[in-house]
C-alpha cells in the first residue's frame, strides 16, 4: 500500500501518521517528550531529542513491510528557530516562544524602525516578544554576536526536520508568514530591517512546498509548513464559497482566506494578525485565548460543586436556561464599549459562582461569556468580506452549547461544525499530493454539522 508519512509535531504532543491514497489514517504513533532548559534556565524544546525521535521513527517507518513509503511531510507549531551552522550542526537551544523579551532590546529596535505600531502594521505582526520569531533572531545576533556569527542558516522548525532527511535547507512562506515580523505584507518582500540587520543572507532560500525533494531515488519529502497554515488546505481545497474558518483549541483562531485588506492598528491591538497560505495569499485571522479561558473556568466550576473536571462533557445544550440567561448577558455586552476589554478578558472571570443553583446554569453562563467574546474576535476577519459560511474545528466543534450560541450570533451564515482526522496533518499531506499520489482528491475528506439559528 503506497503511504505518505506525516510528522505532527505540537509543543506537547508529537505525532507520526501514515495516510494512504484515499488520505486515511492508516497508522499512528504519538509521543510526549520532556522538555529540557535552554541557557538562561528558561524551559524550551529539546530539539536533540526531537530529532532522534524523528530520526527513529523514519527508520521503523521504512521497515513497515505492508506499507511502501512514498512521501514525507512536516507540520509543526511555529514561532521557532533553528540555528544550523555549516555542517547543518544545531549551535543553540530551541528558545521558547513564550520566553520574556528584554524591553531594552525591543525599545531600541522598534525606534530604530519607526515604532511599534506602524511596524506592527507592515508585517501584519502584533507586538508579541519572543513569538514574534524574527524578534528571536535579533536578539541573538545583539546578545551573542559570537554564536550569530557561526551561524549559516536560521531555520524554521518544519524546514529544519525536512533537513534530517534531505540535507538541504529552505525557507517556507507560510512560516514567515505566522507573526514573524519579518515580512512586509503591503510589498510582498522581507521587511528591510532583515537586510538592514544582516540577517537576510542567513535565512535560505524560498521554496514552493508543493515541490519536493526526491530520497533514495523513490521517496518525496516536502519543506514542511506552519500547522495553522497547514490546517486551512483541506478546506481551501474542498470548498470554493467564501467561509472563515474557526480552529479552535488553546487558542481559537479565526482564519478568512477571502479577507485580503490590510490590517489597522485598531485591529492589532485586537490581536488580529495575517498568516501566508502556501500560495503567498494572506489570510486575516484574529486570536483569542478561548481554549484556555474554557480550561481556568471549568476548573473552578468542578472545584465550586465538587465535580469531576471533565464534568462539562455531560452538559448538553438547555435553550430554556439560555433564555433565562440571555436576557441580561448578551445585551450587556454589545452596550458595553469597550470591546478590547470584552476580548481581553471574559465577565465570567468576575461572577460569583454562589449566584449560581447548579453547575448546568453556571457552564451555560460561561459558554455565553465566551461565545460573546468569539462573536466580537471572529467579526474582527468576517467585516467587508463575501462570507457566507463558518466552520469550526477542534475541541469547541464538539460542544453543543457552544455550537448552538455561535449559530444564533450569525443567523447571516452557515454555521457548521466540522470534523476531520488530524487537519494540520492532512494539509501537510495535501499540499505534495500531485509528487506522491495519482488518484484525484475526492470531496469528502470533512465531515459537516449544520446548525440552525
Amino acid at each position: 500500500m503506497n503511504v505518505i508519512a506525516i510528522f505532527d509535531i505540537g509543543k506537547t504532543n508529537k505525532k507520526v501518521f501514515l495516510f494512504d491514497e484515499n488520505y486515511r489514517i492508516v497508522w499512528e504513533k504519538s509521543t510526549n517528550l520532556a522538555e529540557t532548559t535552554d541557557e538562561d534556565g528558561f524551559p524550551c524544546e529539546d530539539i536533540n531529542m526531537l530529532k532522534n525521535w524523528i530520526l527513529d521513527q523514519l527508520t521503523e517507518l521504512k521497515k513497515l513491510s505492508e506499507y511502501k513509503l512514498r512521501a514525507i511531510n512536516f507540520s509543526t507549531y511555529g514561532a521557532s528557530f533553528v540555528y544550523v551552522d555549516e555542517e547543518g550542526k544545531v549551535l543553540t537551544p530551541l528558545n521558547n516562544y513564550l520566553k520574556p523579551y528584554p524591553e531594552v532590546l525591543k525599545e531600541n529596535f522598534y525606534a530604530k524602525y519607526k515604532g511599534e505600531k506602524k511596524f506592527a502594521v507592515k508585517t501584519a505582526s502584533p507586538v508579541l516578544g519572543s513569538l514574534n520569531s524574527g524578534m528571536q533572531i535579533y536578539r541573538l545576533k545583539e546578545e551573542k554576536p559570537e554564536v550569530f556569527e557561526k551561524v549559516k542558516y536560521c531555520l524554521h522548525l518544519p524546514q529544519y526536520l525536512s533537513s534530517l532527511s534531505t540535507h538541504q535547507y529552505f525557507t517556507d512562506i507560510t512560516s514567515i508568514g505566522c507573526h514573524t515580523s519579518l515580512w512586509n505584507y503591503k510589498k510582498m518582500r522581507y521587511h528591510k530591517w532583515v537586510s538592514n540587520e544582516g540577517i537576510i543572507t542567513k535565512l535560505p532560500p524560498i521554496h514552493n512546498i508543493e515541490v519536493t525533494i526526491k530520497i533514495e531515488n523513490e521517496i518525496s519529502v516536502g519543506i514542511g509548513l506552519h500547522d495553522s497554515s497547514s490546517a486551512i488546505i483541506p478546506y481551501t481545497i474542498n470548498f470554493s464559497e467564501p467561509f472563515v474558518l474557526l480552529s479552535t483549541g488553546t487558542w481559537n483562531i479565526s482564519m478568512n482566506p477571502f479577507n485580503d485588506t490590510a490590517l489597522t492598528p485598531e485591529e492589532l491591538q485586537k490581536d488580529c494578525l495575517c498568516y501566508l497560505q502556501y500560495k503567498q495569499k494572506p489570510v486575516k485571522s484574529a486570536r483569542l485565548f478561548g481554549g484556555n479561558e474554557h480550561e481556568v473556568q471549568t476548573k473552578k466550576i468542578a472545584k465550586h460543586f465538587g465535580l469531576p473536571e471533565d464534568f462539562y462533557k455531560e452538559v448538553v445544550y438547555d435553550k430554556v436556561i439560555i433564555s433565562s440567561l440571555r436576557v441580561s448577558a448578551l445585551k450587556n455586552y454589545f452596550s458595553c464599549q469597550d470591546q478590547n476589554k470584552i476580548l481581553r478578558e471574559s465577565t465570567f472571570e468576575r461572577r460569583n459562582l454562589n449566584d449560581f443553583k447548579n453547575y448546568d446554569i453556571a457552564y451555560h453562563q460561561l459558554m455565553l461569556d465566551l461565545v460573546a467574546q468569539q462573536i466580537l474576535s471572529t467579526q474582527l476577519v468576517i467585516h467587508n468580506s463575501p462570507v457566507k459560511k463558518v466552520f469550526v474545528d477542534g475541541g469547541f466543534s464538539k460542544n453543543s452549547i457552544f455550537m448552538n450560541l455561535l449559530a444564533q450570533a450569525f443567523p447571516e451564515m452557515e454555521v457548521y461544525a466540522a470534523s476531520m482526522a488530524q487537519a494540520s496533518a492532512l494539509g501537510a499531506a495535501l499540499a505534495i499530493h500531485d509528487r506522491w499520489n495519482p488518484k484525484p482528491i475526492q470531496n469528502d475528506l470533512i465531515d459537516l454539522k449544520f446548525y440552525k439559528h
